[in-house]
């Protein structure tokens, strides 16, 4: 999956997942703001998209002249760099790619003259929402509870996550067949 520049907002606040994990006390805050972190990564991954807009880049090998980054929804691209095998580097202005972004979020850059590089890394922004409080209701109400889920595994029960929860999240999963990039 494609590299995040920064960890980006947390779309479950530490004080919303210790409330509806009943827990008073702030001692076991690092713990739950690593739940969440977590559930977060599994939403993520589920749905097949960022959350909350951040930056990312990807280094990836030209298919002819055009790459595709991994993430979802790419909302913009900042920035193209050619890569060449002597260890050379050639950042592209605006007008040497151009960028297409579907419908999905899939991010198509085409660079019009790739010359001899072996890799292109990408800088873009990637989320379905600009923060936390823009993030879809049952997808933040999956988050908590799988926060909540991994709370009470902590002990290796070995419980499968509640079906609740990929319920809440299926709605926004994108899926993709492989081999597109």
């Amino acid at each position: 999956m494609a590299e995040s520049l920064m960890p980006g907002e947390a779309p479950v606040s530490l004080n919303e997942a210790r409330s509806w994990l009943r827990l008073g006390a702030t001692i076991d805050d690092a713990v739950v703001a690593g739940l969440v972190r977590a559930a977060t990564n599994i939403c993520e991954a589920f749905i097949g998209q960022w959350l909350i807009v951040r930056a990312g880049e990807e280094i990836l090998p030209p298919r002819g002249r055009t790459v595709q980054p991994g993430a979802r929804p790419v909302v913009g691209v900042d920035g193209v760099t050619l890569l060449f095998p002597d260890g050379v580097e050639a950042a592209l202005n605006d007008g040497d790619y151009r960028t297409a972004i579907g419908s999905d979020g899939t991010a198509r850059v085409t660079i019009d003259d790739p010359g001899s590089a072996v890799r292109v890394r990408v800088a873009y922004r990637a989320g379905i929402a600009d923060g936390a409080n823009a993030i879809p209701e049952a997808i933040r109400q999956g988050i908590v509870r799988m926060t909540q889920y991994l709370h009470d595994a902590r002990d290796g029960t070995g419980a499968t996550p509640p079906a609740a929860i990929a319920a809440l999240w299926q709605p926004w999963r994108r899926l993709t067949l492989g081999g597109g990039r």
